[in-house]
């Protein structure tokens, strides 16, 4: 796995699980889902995200293509 692709799934894993904690325990973890939003959204403009530092240090590797364009 690429860390484009892993960051494409922890991004959707932490929507996934605020809207499921929203839902079940307060409306507060909406900022979560937000937050990840928002990253996303820098991340496009500037290719960097602290995701991606994480999935770096778990040993992912960047695709050939090199992801967004440079």
């Amino acid at each position: 796995m690429t860390i484009e692709r892993g960051l494409r799934l922890m991004a959707g894993v932490m929507v996934l699980f605020s809207l499921a904690l929203a839902h079940f325990l307060s409306p507060y973890w909406l900022w979560l889902t937000a937050f990840v939003g928002l990253n996303l959204l820098q991340s496009a403009f500037t290719n960097w995200c602290p995701g991606m530092m994480i999935l770096r240090a778990l040993g992912l590797k960047d695709s050939p293509g090199g992801g967004a364009a440079k």
